[in-house]
């Protein structure tokens, strides 16, 4: 080859391995970024999927999604007021988004956050992934923007001078300040933390002097102000352990509930969150004038027991039959005192003909904390016929005397007349009483419940089946098997236990555990 053609032949083979527009053949052109996904909207709430979430978490610096089903009654209640607040953070110009996920439609995403119910709501910030917040505030509106607010805002307005704590003071019914005379103090963290979930409260923070000086304070304390009762509560911050959460919430809780507070259903969830385990309940006629002036008796003795004892005001008068149930009282009996402690649920009595004044309310309230008073149990009366039909009617006052007699073998049915699962169940019941009623030692019967308390055990959900073997010794045994005729006779007839039957080889396999009392109509569900 000669030299003079060398350069052309090179020249020839770079432009074949060419294309013709200047790129190397083989090699693929660089193409554009392809257009990132709309997220769609339904009434301003983001609808996302497991391919969107990624994109909205890049987008929106605070995002709160809520993972609902489409069959959820709890989630079509929580869609008008979820859609109020997207407008509410819209019209504020709050950097937080509203979104949604199907749940059931997106099970990648509900495995990933660990959804087990619905609806869920998790919070995400800065595009967190991984770390979510739970959402623990309330399911309406107004809650729901609140809550939001106290995250991506400060949760504590800081205060500068006695002007601005005043209007802050003067604006709510309840305010928290805190006064630290160093902001830097882990002290402050705690206090703000707690606010970010105290909702029903307005927070402030201030370490000037000059606002020590005029609330007439001189170390760190929390200072709840309200307008009602005895307008200002102080917590000293412990100078050696510091502010402690849960101290702190309790005084909180303790401090803005009124010295007497009045029943309703928008009360009614704020007595029970309280966290005073004694309450106190007049029930009287708000109607009558001679009932409304016990009120000022049974506030004056309310200051002393603050913290220990809630004082409650049910009017008979109004939609409370179902406080007078509980209590196994008649609207005629207003007006009384009643004393429940929600945790062992035992309740007291003060003795017949007791005025309500503040004297006697104090002395009762001393003497139920102190021991001297006999809690008592409700009880109906003992039915004429409670023994002529098949099934037999125990109440409080003749269960011990059936139940644990000694001759017997008896089988109670305790339930609640609204319970669904003692409705099925009943004609079995019916049928096993029919079926042994001519057996001598064997007694099948029912006991509602919800109109009698026994003392020697509390039913904790309905329905209950208990058996009481004949012979010394009180014992109890509980059914827990299937409630179909013939396995409740297969019970009775081998001595309140079920036999064991062995299965063939080929057929034995372990079965699931039936329904236990605690999860089947439980009076924690209902």
């Amino acid at each position: 080859m000669s030299r003079q053609l060398l350069p052309v032949l090179l020249l020839l083979l770079l432009l074949g391995a060419l294309s013709p527009w200047g790129q190397e053949q083989g090699a693929e052109s660089p193409s554009e970024e392809p257009p990132e996904e709309e997220i769609p909207k339904e009434d301003g709430i983001l609808v996302l999927s497991h391919h969107t979430l990624g994109l909205a978490l890049r987008e929106h610096r605070g995002l709160l999604v809520e993972f609902y089903a489409p069959w959820c009654g709890h989630c079509k209640a929580l869609a008008p007021e979820y859609s109020k607040a997207a407008a509410l953070l819209a019209a504020e110009s709050m950097a937080v988004t509203l979104a949604k996920v199907d749940g059931p439609a997106q099970p990648e995403l509900a495995e990933e956050f660990g959804v087990t119910e619905y609806p869920t709501l998790k919070f995400f910030h800065h595009g967190n992934r991984t770390h979510p917040e739970e959402y623990t505030g309330p399911r309406e509106a107004e809650g729901i923007v609140e809550w939001l607010r106290r995250r991506v805002g400060p949760s504590a307005r800081r205060l500068e001078d006695e002007e601005g704590a005043q209007a802050l003071i003067d604006a709510w019914d309840l305010v928290v300040i805190g006064f630290f005379q160093d902001l830097q103090d882990e002290d402050v963290a705690t206090f703000l933390a707690l606010a970010r979930d105290a909702l029903d409260m307005t927070f402030g923070l201030t370490d000037r002097p000059q606002l020590f000086q005029q609330f007439g304070l001189t170390k760190d304390t929390v200072v709840l102000f309200k307008k009602f009762d005895e307008g200002r509560a102080d917590f000293p911050v412990d100078e050696e352990l510091g502010l402690d959460v849960g101290d702190l919430s309790r005084f909180l809780v303790t401090h803005s509930m009124h010295l007497v507070t009045e029943f309703n259903s928008q009360t009614s969830p704020k007595i029970f969150a309280a966290r005073i385990l004694n309450h106190l309940l007049l029930f009287l006629n708000q109607s009558l004038a001679a009932h409304r002036e016990l009120l000022p008796g049974f506030g004056e003795a309310a200051p002393r027991f603050r913290g220990q004892v809630l004082f409650v005001v049910v009017d008979v008068d109004a939609d409370n039959e179902h406080v007078l149930q509980y209590f196994g009282l008649k609207a005629e009996a207003a007006p009384t005192l009643r004393l429940v402690n929600v945790e062992t649920t035992k309740k007291y009595a003060p003795a017949d003909g007791d005025p309500v004044t503040a004297a006697s309310v104090t002395a009762f309230c001393h003497a139920v904390l102190s021991g001297q008073v006999k809690p008592y149990l409700l009880s109906q009366e003992v039915p004429p016929d409670w023994d002529q039909r098949p099934v037999k009617t125990l109440v409080g006052k003749n269960f011990e005397q059936v139940a644990f007699d000694e001759t017997k073998n008896v089988f109670v049915k305790f339930y609640a007349p609204w319970c669904t699962h003692c409705k099925e169940m009943a004609p079995a019941w019916e049928a096993l009483a029919e079926k042994y009623k001519d057996h001598e030692d064997i007694i099948i019967a029912e006991l509602d419940a919800t109109a009698n308390e026994l003392d020697a055990f509390t039913v904790h959900g309905f329905p209950t089946l208990k058996y009481f073997p004949a012979g010394p010794g009180r014992k109890v045994l509980e059914y827990k098997s299937s409630r179909d005729l013939e396995t409740l006779s297969k019970f009775l007839d081998n001595g309140g236990e079920l036999p064991t039957e062995e299965p063939p080889e080929e057929l034995a396999a372990p079965s699931p555990e039936p329904p236990t009392n605690s999860t089947v109509g439980s009076k924690e569900e209902l």
